[in-house]
């Protein structure tokens, strides 16, 4: 590469950094209560205990602190861990529209989720909510479900993942229907938890995701070089002595882990693994360990912003979050699918 090439992409990572940055001194003032830039600084401040000239109301710091600091966290670290695991995806099935809910983990939370709500779930746990508990264990149970419908004996097949995962999808989703309609008083709870909201967000969900989070992103980090072999071709990744099976393996488990960590915490919310990598891919290239951790900074930008438009946009009133994602999304995957169309024949 070119040093002209290395500079570009030096300001480009700059950019997002930046713009992460002043995206989330935005994400602070905005609301169903405004709250100046000037008071941010000064809230935190008295939040800490600390004397400040010009005190600003308790209130406003109570919000900083404990309701707007832990929103815009949660939502880029789910926005992170949704891009990096389409990264992934997309380097393992070797398919350009594979997302973080190829394997059906989107519906598994989702029903988990529809089961904690019907049956009353609604206590908390060390700070959790039980139904943040079920949507997790749906989601593991259903990538369990998946994994072991695509393995043939000791090999996993990508095809049969997909396949499982389409199935799985339309099955639980016509299960989460014929609840809505046996248990119509709780049909607003249900819909609100499927279209994604960090309106419930808080410091505890913050530390419960963040440690599988770095972790995640240690060990994918950990596999570029093998993932950069793989996109080769699985002959010359073994070739190059990459374990092609145990690497498929692995990944699936780690990366599907973080995703039923991800939609406990914001319900279900889509694209963001579609969308980020490939925008950072036309930028970047298919080098895994640039595109990476790119995409877990393009991932945090992208999702704090939805978010702050869907508390933002209408005034009183809050959009799910995952509407805002499947409008920037819906075009984009069109435009994927008319780019690939003829890889699909």
């Amino acid at each position: 590469m070119n040093k002209k090439g290395v500079t570009h992409k030096k300001t480009v990572i700059v950019i997002l950094i930046s713009a992460l940055f002043i995206t989330g001194i935005i994400s602070l003032t905005q609301g169903s209560v405004k709250i100046p830039v000037s008071h941010i600084a000064k809230g935190v401040m008295m939040e800490l205990g600390a004397s400040v000239d010009e005190p600003i109301k308790p209130s406003h710091a109570f919000i900083i602190i404990n309701v707007r600091f832990p929103r815009i966290l949660l939502s880029s670290i789910v926005g992170g861990i949704l891009a990096i695991i389409g990264v992934a995806f997309q380097a393992i099935f070797k398919n350009p529209m594979a997302d973080p809910y190829v394997m059906g983990i989107s519906s598994g939370a989702a029903f988990g989720a529809t089961l904690g709500i019907v049956f009353g779930f609604g206590v908390s746990f060390a700070g959790l909510s039980m139904i943040s508990g079920m949507a997790f264990l749906g989601a593991l149970a259903t990538v369990f479900i998946v994994y072991n419908m695509a393995k043939f004996g000791s090999k996993v097949s990508t095809t049969g993942i997909l396949l499982a995962g389409i199935v799985m999808n339309a099955f639980l989703s016509s299960l989460i229907s014929l609840i809505m309609i046996l248990y119509q008083n709780d049909i607003d709870k249900i819909v609100t938890w499927t279209m994604g909201s960090f309106n419930a967000a808080s410091w505890d969900q913050v530390r419960m995701i963040a440690i599988p989070s770095v972790l995640g992103i240690l060990y994918l980090i950990s596999k570029t070089s093998a993932l950069n072999a793989l996109a080769l071709g699985e002959d010359e990744a073994q070739n190059l002595g990459v374990d092609v099976q145990k690497l498929k393996k692995q990944t699936l488990i780690i990366a599907s882990f973080l995703a039923a960590f991800a939609v406990s915490v914001s319900g279900i919310i889509g694209f963001v693994g579609l969308i980020i990598p490939h925008l950072l891919r036309m930028i970047f290239g298919a080098n895994h360990k640039i595109l990476i951790p790119t995409s877990f900074i393009g991932g945090a930008l992208f999702l704090m912003g939805c978010d702050t438009l869907a508390r933002s946009i209408v005034p009183n009133m809050e959009i799910p979050v995952g509407i805002i994602t499947s409008i920037f999304g819906g075009p984009f995957f069109f435009y994927l699918l008319y780019k690939n169309k003829r890889k699909l024949v």
